[in-house]
């Protein structure tokens, strides 16, 4: 059995609907967040979705629990001022091609 913790972003009360996801203040703060866990190892994937104003995800590795990742999404500085929103969930993965 393989279980991933998610972190699925959304719009949060201070984004500005209709400007580019790159353009939003506060963005690059968020991406520099997560890229600490990436450089640490700690991050499996994540990026934002392709469709205008709907958010994106992150995927924590099997270095972190779910409370750890919890408290490290709540931690990033595009939730604290309010740019986005976040929601942690955790997946069970039953298909993959890994052998």
């Amino acid at each position: 059995m393989e279980l991933k913790n998610v972190v699925f972003h959304s719009p949060g009360p201070n984004w500005a609907h209709g400007v580019d996801f790159r353009e939003q203040p506060g963005v690059m703060e968020h991406v520099q967040h997560y890229a600490q866990l990436l450089e640490q190892g700690k991050l499996f994937l994540g990026g934002p979705f392709t469709e205008a104003d709907s958010g994106g995800m992150m995927i924590g590795s099997d270095a972190l629990t779910r409370d750890e990742l919890v408290a490290y999404a709540a931690a990033d500085p595009a939730v604290r001022k309010g740019l986005l929103t976040f929601e942690v969930k955790t997946w069970y993965v039953a298909m993959s091609a890994k052998t």
